[in-house]
């Protein structure tokens, strides 16, 4: 993939966002001379810093990366970014606080919420590990997938539950924190551009970067994401398919990574996947049962409210062990992950006979599932560095 090829699908992009955020700001639409004025102004200075830092020896491009076309010592290529951003971002900021909408401040206060950052390291984590230990060094390639699943990408998958689950979550007392933002119907189509906005930079890049594998794994990875909650697909009231959709979106990020960094697919990188499923088929199963009356109110079916609070828990209890015992059979440092399915089970367990009526008390051991997931994150990391050091 040649620079020019990559800036070019990202200056596509940024149009193509731009034109349609500036038809959704209406008549707060921005005035095209003046963002024609602010973008030679960052080409100029484009120009000129780009100059001074490769003069300076500061970086440099692989010739056969770039046209050979430079402005100053600046490639061409460089300058496809500073054109996107002075054509998106005063079509974002219009679309954004156009008249009529909710305050810009209000509107990402509720993103924040929304995106639930206790967890933004669940898939941010997979796709940075499966990169690092493929590639074996930092590039541009891993800082952008890494911060792509560290926000935007939660940012979608859980933005577009909370508004298209929102009748739901107004009946659920748990909902207006760390578990999820209660979003008010104005922010609901803000929110959404917000996620359009936010992703598809993203996206193309990555799909750029890589080769089929990786538009494969990512094209799965962006269904998933939406069609967990969005109207018509809502697999998330697909009872079994709602948890193996819920899954995916924490193991697709690995695969993505480990597809863009072409890494080889055999045994052992397949029954650690395995697993990873499972203990995140198990982690969903888990977390429905205490929504067993606010989503049976709502009218919302889910595996929990399908299966009933005690046969889910033991359910999620039996994916736990099975993820356990199938990292056994993965390659030498990988069998010591088994021992993160203990606290699993361990905080699950005492649930294995909740009635559908107590459900909601099984947030106790969801809040606790929260501090595990940091904890085994820790687990993991040391594993990882083992692995490191002994393929060194």
């Amino acid at each position: 993939m040649s620079y020019a090829l990559l800036s070019a699908g990202f200056l596509v992009a940024a149009l193509a966002a731009a034109v349609l955020l500036a038809r959704a700001a209406g008549p707060r639409r921005p005035r095209w001379a003046a963002v024609a004025v602010a973008g030679v102004a960052l080409l100029l200075l484009t120009a000129v810093f780009d100059s001074l830092m490769i003069g300076l020896d500061l970086f440099d491009y692989a010739p056969g990366l770039i046209s050979g076309m430079r402005i100053g010592l600046a490639p061409v290529e460089d300058f496809a970014y500073p054109a996107a951003v002075a054509v998106a971002l005063p079509a974002l900021w219009a679309a954004l606080t156009r008249r009529g909408g909710v305050p810009l401040g209000a509107l990402l206060t509720q993103a924040l919420v929304a995106s639930r950052p206790v967890s933004w390291v669940n898939t941010a984590f997979p796709f940075a590990a499966a990169m690092l230990l493929t590639t074996r060094e930092i590039d541009w390639l891993l800082v952008v997938g890494t911060l792509y699943y560290l926000v935007p990408y939660n940012l979608a998958m859980y933005g577009i539950n909370d508004v298209f689950d929102y009748e739901s979550d107004a009946k659920n007392p748990r909902k207006g924190g760390i578990e999820g933002a209660l979003l008010a119907p104005e922010y609901h189509r803000p929110l959404l551009r917000l996620v359009l906005a936010t992703n598809l930079p993203f996206l193309v890049l990555l799909l750029a970067a890589g080769g089929p594998a990786a538009w494969a794994a990512i094209a799965v990875s962006t269904f998933a994401v939406i069609a967990y909650s969005a109207p018509r697909l809502r697999g998330k009231e697909r009872p079994v398919w709602d948890s193996i959709i819920s899954s995916t979106h924490f193991v697709s990020p690995a695969v993505v990574g480990l597809a863009l960094a072409g890494a080889p697919v055999d045994a052992g990188v397949i029954v650690l996947l395995a697993a990873f499923f499972l203990w995140g088929m198990a982690a969903h199963a888990f977390g429905a049962v205490q929504d067993i009356i606010p989503d049976r109110e709502a009218g919302i079916g889910s595996i929990a409210t399908s299966f009933g609070a005690r046969r889910t828990v033991r359910l999620a209890l039996a994916l736990w062990l099975l993820a356990g015992l199938l990292v056994l059979a993965a390659p030498w440092p990988a069998p010591l992950a088994a021992v993160v399915a203990v606290p699993y089970l361990l905080n699950c367990a005492p649930w294995r006979s909740v009635p559908d009526a107590d459900s909601a008390r099984t947030n106790r051991a969801w809040r606790r599932f929260i501090l595990l997931n940091y904890g085994s994150g820790f687990i993991v990391t040391l594993i990882l560095i083992l692995a490191w050091n002994s393929s060194a």
